[in-house]
């Protein structure tokens, strides 16, 4: 997954940039596994996207999606773990549009 950071410096197409922290918590989840989970919303006043909340390495689904506003628009990550077939451990992370 690739961010444009923000600073001012918003994406060609929507204006809208993305904060440094929201990056570097990104790849927190993504390689250092800090994170379950990761939900991002829109700062209308600094047209950026910036982490509203997170969620620690033993949180689950369920906490993920009690997160979620019931009737307002956000972005996510979680990390889902799992098992194969093969008795292999695995991530996953999934974008969620909300």
């Amino acid at each position: 997954m690739a961010f444009r950071v923000g600073g001012g410096g918003g994406n060609a197409s929507s204006g809208m940039g993305v904060a440094e922290h929201s990056v570097n918590t990104f790849l927190e989840l993504q390689r250092k596994k800090v994170h379950r989970y990761v939900v991002f919303k829109i700062d209308e006043k600094k047209q950026e996207v910036v982490v509203e909340k997170t969620g620690g390495p033993a949180e689950s689904y369920d906490d993920f999606t009690a997160s979620l506003p019931e009737s307002d628009c956000r972005y996510a990550v979680y990390d889902f773990d799992f098992v194969t077939s093969e008795n292999c451990q695995k991530s996953k992370i999934f974008f969620v549009a909300w």
